[in-house]
């Protein structure tokens, strides 16, 4: 897992936390407005099971409040407080760490309630628990992919919120990772003198991944796989480009000493 480098920030918490406390607050009110007894009955039976779900959750038995909120949704589908446990029983999944249930419960709220208010929350939330599941470079990347775009999905919905402006700080996180696992695909084949397949995956770095703390090294890397490939016009190309974004780098050092052996090889043969 990659929690060293994205775990739950204190701007991620405060967003969840103001979030959530504006569905638990708004909810209470839900019920207001009943006056048939039927009604009032129904509604104080639901109110009494939300602020039981609720209670499990302030004292930190998540997996419990989950449970329950979900139970408000099965007994009081028709109810006000439906659409809130709904969002709530997907937030507390997320604490528990359920991610899949989290995303079911943030989707299903989703496909129901497109248009509510708290559907940028929704969203957000769903591409948290992606974010959360994406491990190191040496495992599949799916998750990554899917987190990235759920990511990209709130900036694009949203542009203008709290949550895009976490959101555009974890995709800079998750296009580094990528292009981490491009990387140690790329120094495998390099390793086994599959020297074209390698610079396919240096490339990609260098032209998906430029922004990222990698493109200096795959750089080199494809000055080193263009040289073995006897490429070196290509691989003065790569150098240069390398020298003129990052002068100061000691992969332009490695890679300088690199072209003057070789040049120096090739006058000497």
């Amino acid at each position: 897992m990659m929690h060293n480098a994205h775990g739950r920030t204190p701007l991620r918490l405060a967003v969840l936390a103001a979030a959530i406390l504006a569905i638990g607050t708004t909810a209470g009110c839900a019920a207001g407005g009943k006056g048939k007894r039927d009604t009032a009955y129904v509604a104080r039976d639901v109110d009494t099971l939300y602020m039981a779900a609720k209670d499990r959750l302030d004292k930190g038995d998540a997996k419990a409040a989950a449970a329950l909120f979900d139970e408000v949704e099965r007994q009081h589908p028709y109810s006000p407080w439906a659409r809130r446990a709904q969002l709530m029983s997907a937030f507390s999944y997320y604490v528990a760490r359920d991610y899949n249930k989290s995303v079911q419960a943030g989707q299903r709220f989703l496909s129901i309630h497109p248009g509510n208010k708290d559907a940028p929350y929704a969203y957000y939330l769903v591409a948290l628990c992606y974010y959360e599941q994406i491990g190191d470079v040496t495992r599949d990347q799916k998750v990554t992919q899917q987190a990235l775009t759920a990511l990209n999905d709130v900036v694009r919905r949203y542009p203008t919120t709290q949550y895009a402006t976490d959101a555009k700080l974890k995709i800079d996180l998750v296009n580094d990772h990528l292009a981490g696992k491009e990387m140690e695909i790329g120094r495998f084949y390099e390793r086994s003198g599959k020297w074209l397949a390698a610079t396919l995956r240096f490339r990609s770095v260098v032209e998906k991944y430029q922004q990222t703390s990698h493109t200096p090294e795959a750089l080199y890397r494809l000055v080193e796989a263009y040289l073995s490939l006897g490429i070196p016009e290509e691989a003065q190309k790569s150098a240069a480009v390398l020298g003129a974004n990052y002068p100061g780098s000691e992969w332009y050092q490695r890679a300088f000493k690199l072209m003057n052996a070789k040049a120096a090889g090739t006058t000497a043969t």
